[in-house]
């Protein structure tokens, strides 16, 4: 039998990243190559997008990357070097440090996470208590509750439901953090509405539809696949749960077939960076292999994992496409403006 690779479509970048990684590359090319005071053409607070490999690039093309704005001198501020925001999104107190050091800043920050931060504004003018479900720590997360502390109330899992307490009367609305697909949420929203009953708790906005298409589609490839390798790195949260979705999907499948010898590489999922990070011994007894990535990662280090894979022999190559994504976001518009 021909050994074969199952590539899951769509998988990668999503319109938000792809957005934020232009951005960087934008004031890059702009930039003078090497500047008479020696401040580098553009800081970025945190990283841009959470893969090692887009943030190493960047970083060698001038880039400089932040933890916090305190890093950043105050004479980039008065020379106007542009400060980019990530992907993630930034608190209010962010915005205001910005402002208060004068600061020439350009939000790279997702349309999609943007707009939950308009939403809790939104909710919190009309009366609402917020649930939020979300990674505590996560950059996104962060962004959205401190933008009302008080009234954004941030559960991670379905455990975390029974700490929650409201009046009878309190108006409550649902948002999630758009890295977080419905399936993942669901056993939690379950148990929101059991405590909550009725019209009390508003139904939850839309989760990103990136995250929702990757998960389905790596589902269809588990099915098809005796194992499967997720290209993302550890601290992409939604590369994390591909490889979760991806196991969960070839236990069904091995649970399944009473015949499967679920040995040596079967029935396993794998993340890894890039294709250096492959080892052979995954695909002992592996005729057929899954692959996709997250949100954050370049398709060329989809093509190099292929390619590895393709010199352990495995030659034929199919795609399963779920759906075709044609969303697009414009650059921040003083990049636009600058155009």
């Amino acid at each position: 039998m021909t050994k074969r690779i199952v590539l899951a479509d769509p998988r990668g970048f999503c319109a938000g990243v792809d957005r934020a990684i232009l951005t960087v590359q934008t004031i890059l090319k702009a930039s003078v190559p090497v500047r008479e005071d020696g401040l580098p053409p553009v800081y970025v607070r945190r990283q841009i997008v959470h893969n090692k490999h887009v943030v190493e690039e960047l970083s060698a093309q001038g880039a400089v990357f932040v933890q916090e704005l305190r890093e950043i001198p105050d004479e980039a501020a008065s020379a106007g070097i542009p400060i980019v925001f990530s992907a993630h999104g930034v608190s209010p107190a962010v915005k205001a440090e910005a402002a208060a050091r004068g600061m020439h800043v350009i939000d790279a920050t997702c349309p999609l996470v943007s707009k939950v931060h308009r939403e809790v504004l939104r909710f919190v003018r009309e009366g609402f208590e917020i649930i939020y479900i979300g990674h505590k720590g996560h950059d996104e997360a962060v962004g959205v509750v401190e933008e009302a502390p008080e009234h954004v109330h941030l559960i991670e899992h379905e455990a975390d439901v029974d700490s929650l307490d409201f009046a009878e009367d309190t108006k409550l609305v649902l948002l999630t953090q758009t890295t977080l697909s419905v399936d993942e949420t669901a056993g939690t929203i379950a148990a929101l509405r059991c405590r909550f009953p009725g019209p009390q708790l508003t139904p939850q906005s839309e989760n990103s539809t990136p995250t929702s298409n990757r998960q389905a589609a790596v589902k269809l490839v588990a099915e098809q696949s005796d194992c499967v390798v997720i290209v993302g790195s550890a601290n992409s949260s939604n590369s994390v749960r591909l490889m979760e979705v991806a196991q969960e999907g070839l236990n069904s499948r091995f649970a399944a077939d009473a015949t499967a010898d679920a040995t040596d590489g079967l029935g396993r999922a794998h993340r890894v960076d890039d294709a250096a990070e492959l080892d052979p011994s995954w695909f002992e007894g592996v005729e057929s292999v899954g692959i996709s990535s997250g949100a954050s990662v370049p398709d060329e280090l989809v093509s190099g994992v292929v390619e590895t894979l393709q010199g352990f022999g495995y030659t034929e190559v199919t795609t399963i496409e779920t759906i075709k994504e044609n969303m697009h976001f414009v650059l921040p518009s003083e990049l636009r403006r600058a155009r």
